[in-house]
Formats: structure tokens, C-alpha cells, sequence
């Protein structure tokens, strides 16, 4: 079996799709990659057993059908100095691989393929969703910071896709912030739902930002098939019964501050230095127009505070929040300001861009934090 193919194409293919590959795996073959070729099309697969992601690219000119699998460290590294050119792949019968390029080759030893283990297949109630990549894409990248890393509460480890006749919502909480993206540019034709774990979030958080066209879902009670141009991915789904998100969103906060993003961000980063390394606890002063950031460490006698303006005219309050949470937070919102709701410093404080997006409702919530004072 032979085939040519373009050398960066392959690499950039082999390079996407190599994120699936854990360091360790349980089984040897996951260390590879799987190369399949058939009626000219080259398809290859990488895996980690929960996770399988395939992506096709166009030979040159084949000559046979066939499939083998190879180490993945190997071959990227073999590749990555290669600039472009045909790569001509070469398999022998006793698995022998034979890659030639313009002033050399190589040669390595081939897997059997038959050991690789195959994408699990969805169930005939399999619900199927479209949308554009884009807003998938703008989805994930506003909740994908939020999810958690709890062994206890595994539901919380990943982004859950509350999909409806009038929208599709995007969710992820770890208890202490939550992010709620909900869409009205996708929809689905029954309610629908699901929990995509965080490692497969975050490969086509990195695939699709390369990409223009639709994302096709397809997804039963275990598993859950993206399908876009050049790529499909397969994996496994969280089980369980993800917390009721609406529920814990305040209604109707009546402190309202709007503040300019960056200056807020910026004056958060200079004054939690002075925070306490352990806690990261900034105090919010809100008073006529004003809101003053402070920290303290008591261990080492430091302190900050910084005053800027902003709109507030309600009854003057102090409120704690994590730093790193806050920035977090504003960090994932474009607007150029953003309007903070409170009820009292007990409860959550709720934060949402002063300039949605098109067809967008993002709002992000963040529990507050005991002051001494």
C-alpha cells in the first residue's frame, strides 16, 4: 500500500488531533496514531479510550486500501522540520514504513491497526442538533473557565448544554462562580441536554476556532458525535443530573454599578497583591458614584486600596470577592462596561456585559466572600 500527501497538511492534521493522546495510557496502541486509507481519502484517529478524534485529508495518488498505526511522538517529531513538500508513505507486509521526502527517509516499524479500539456508536434516540460553529465556539469559550475539577460532584467538571425549541444555553458552575451563555442563533426540536466533559470542551474550543461552517451534534444518554469540516469527534458524556442553574441566579438585586471593564480589571490585579496569598479576598466599597478596591495581608502588614468612578447612586455597601475569581470573570466578557447587581454582602453578586451580543443573553454570577469588618 502507498500513498503521497502534502507534508505541512499532514503535520497540521497530526498536530490538532495529538491533544486527544494522554501521556499514559492503559492501553499501548493509544500511544499511536491510526492511519486508515481508502478510495483515496486519508482518515486519521487519535483516542484515549473516552475520546476519539478523527480528521480526513485528500491524498495526492494512492495506490491500494489499507490501514496501519503508528507511534505519535515518533511521527510528529519526524515531521515537524519538514518543510512542505509530497510525502510519499510506503507499507510493507510485515508492517515496515517506509516515508520518503525530498533528500531522505525514514524507517519505522508499523502497528497492527486491528488492536485500535473503534468510536462507540450513538443509539437509534440519538438527539440531533445544528449550529454554527461560531456560536458553539463563542458558547464554550464563555463557560469553559467556569467548570470544576471535583471528584465528588462529577457534574460539575464539564459544560452543560441546555437545549430547547427556543434556544440553546450554554452552563458551567463550580460553586463558587457560574457562567449562564444562552443563544437564540441555535435551537433544537425537542428539549434536550447534555454534560461535555472538560478535555473534549477543550479540543474544539481549539478546532473551531478555525472554523467557519456548521457543527453537527449528535448525542444518546452515554455519548455525544461533533461533526465539522475535516473533523469528527466522539466521547464520553458526564451521567448524572446537572444542579438546577436558574434556580440559585438572583432575580432582582437592587444595587446596580456600572464600571468600566479594563479599569476595573486593571485596579483588581494592582491591589489583590496586597491580598492574602490564602484567601485572594478584595473588599468593594460602593458609595455616590464611586466603588474603592482594598486588600490586606495581615500576616505581613501590607494593605492596598484604589478609588475610580463609576456609576452607583444606591446606599452605600462593602462586599468581599475572591480576586482571581472577579478577574476571571471580567476577564471573560468583551464589552468595553459591565453592570454589577448585589443584593447584600451575603449574597451573590451577578455580572453581565452592558452590550450583549448579538442574540446573546451572558450573565455570570459569583458568590461573595466573609469580610472581617
Amino acid at each position: 500500500m502507498e500513498f503521497i500527501v502534502s507534508s505541512t497538511g499532514l503535520f497540521s492534521r497530526l498536530q490538532a488531533i495529538s491533544r486527544v493522546i494522554n501521556s499514559k495510557n492503559s492501553l499501548p496502541i493509544l500511544d499511536s496514531f491510526l492511519f486508515v486509507i481508502n478510495d483515496g481519502t486519508l482518515s486519521i484517529t487519535a483516542s484515549d479510550s473516552e475520546t476519539t478524534l478523527t480528521t480526513q485529508i485528500e491524498v495526492n495518488e494512492s495506490n491500494g486500501n489499507g490501514q496501519f498505526a503508528v507511534t505519535s511522538k515518533t511521527i510528529l517529531d519526524a515531521l515537524k522540520e519538514i518543510p512542505e513538500q509530497p510525502l510519499k508513505f510506503e507499507l510493507k507486509d510485515n508492517m515496515e514504513l517506509l516515508i520518503q521526502y525530498q533528500n531522505g527517509k525514514y524507517n519505522l516499524m508499523g502497528q497492527n491497526a486491528d488492536e485500535y479500539p473503534q468510536a462507540p456508536a450513538l443509539g437509534d434516540d440519538a438527539v440531533q442538533v445544528n449550529l454554527s460553529s461560531q456560536v458553539a465556539l463563542s458558547g464554550i469559550n464563555h463557560t469553559h473557565f467556569a467548570t470544576a475539577d471535583d471528584e465528588l460532584r462529577p457534574v460539575m467538571n464539564g459544560i452543560y448544554f441546555d437545549i430547547t425549541p427556543e434556544d440553546i444555553t450554554f452552563v458551567a458552575t463550580d460553586g463558587h462562580k457560574l457562567v449562564r451563555n444562552k443563544t437564540y442563533k441555535a435551537k433544537g426540536d425537542e428539549r434536550a441536554a447534555f454534560i461535555l466533559p472538560k478535555k473534549p470542551a477543550t479540543l474544539l474550543k481549539n478546532l473551531l476556532s478555525k472554523e467557519q461552517g456548521d457543527l453537527h451534534i449528535g448525542f444518546d444518554s452515554r455519548n455525544a458525535k461533533f461533526e465539522f469540516e475535516g473533523y469528527n469527534m466522539t466521547c464520553r458524556l458526564i451521567e448524572g443530573r446537572y444542579p438546577n442553574y436558574n434556580s440559585v441566579i438572583p432575580q432582582n438585586n437592587p444595587h446596580k454599578a456600572v464600571i468600566d471593564r479594563q479599569m476595573f480589571v486593571s485596579a483588581l490585579r494592582r491591589v489583590s497583591v496586597f491580598s492574602s496569598a490564602s484567601s485572594s479576598l478584595v473588599k468593594l466599597r460602593l458609595e455616590n458614584n464611586t466603588i474603592k478596591i482594598s486588600a490586606q495581608d495581615i500576616d505581613f502588614s501590607t494593605s492596598a486600596e484604589e478609588t475610580f468612578i463609576c456609576q452607583y447612586n444606591g446606599a452605600a455597601m462593602s462586599i468581599g470577592f475572591k480576586a482571581t475569581f472577579l478577574i476571571d470573570i471580567l476577564n471573560n466578557i468583551t464589552s468595553q462596561e459591565v453592570i454589577i447587581t448585589l443584593n447584600d454582602p451575603s449574597r451573590a453578586g451577578v455580572v453581565f456585559p452592558v452590550e450583549q451580543e448579538e442574540e446573546e443573553d451572558l450573565l455570570m454570577l459569583l458568590m461573595p466572600m466573609m469580610l472581617n469588618d
